[in-house]
């Protein structure tokens, strides 16, 4: 059996359609929703196989739900951004890791989202919403005081730098 997300799942037999397309999901949610489906762990991509992925990413979003989806992968999308920049801390570690245990089909379930928007466009609404993100706790930066201490180069060619409080790279600086 696949690994699943830590929840209760109900199959999805006899559940309706859910009323979002694969259109309408960001990459990040068709990652969260191939994680959560019955896509074997041992999946490897045939061509003519399109069919089945977008399957398995409606049988993940009728499994986890739409909102629970898009929050989730809001989470994971801010988890990527930390972790890309080193700024991870502990806290989001252990989220990360409750959410997807089975580090190998988080990988995977990534990869096939991607392969899926070759078949399937993400739409504008949800190329727009796969940018937004959420942190597990505050900012590692900035403690969510969205502003930083640094030098600031003013002018690069003169070497003329100030020093004070600036825009938060990780998490966005004053919106």
């Amino acid at each position: 059996m696949p690994a699943t997300m830590v929840a209760e799942h109900v199959s999805s037999a006899g559940l309706p359609e859910p009323s979002v397309s694969v259109e309408d999901l960001s990459n990040g949610e068709r990652t969260v929703a191939l994680y959560a489906s019955d896509l074997p762990d041992g999946y490897r991509y045939k061509r003519g196989d399109e069919a089945h992925l977008v399957a398995w990413i409606v049988q993940g979003v009728n499994r986890v739900g739409l909102d629970r989806l898009r929050h989730i992968a809001a989470l994971e999308a801010g988890y990527r951004r930390c972790r890309a920049r080193k700024r991870a801390t502990a806290e989001q570690k252990r989220a990360h890791a409750e959410r997807f245990p089975n580090p190998t089909r988080d990988r995977r379930a990534g990869e096939l989202a991607a392969l899926v928007t070759l078949f399937v466009p993400v739409n504008d609404e949800a190329r727009e919403r796969g940018l937004r993100f959420l942190l597990d706790g505050p900012c590692p930066a900035c403690h969510d005081t969205r502003q930083v201490w640094a030098c600031w180069a003013v002018d690069v060619d003169a070497d003329w730098y100030e020093e004070g409080y600036g825009p938060c790279s990780l998490c966005g600086g004053a919106a």
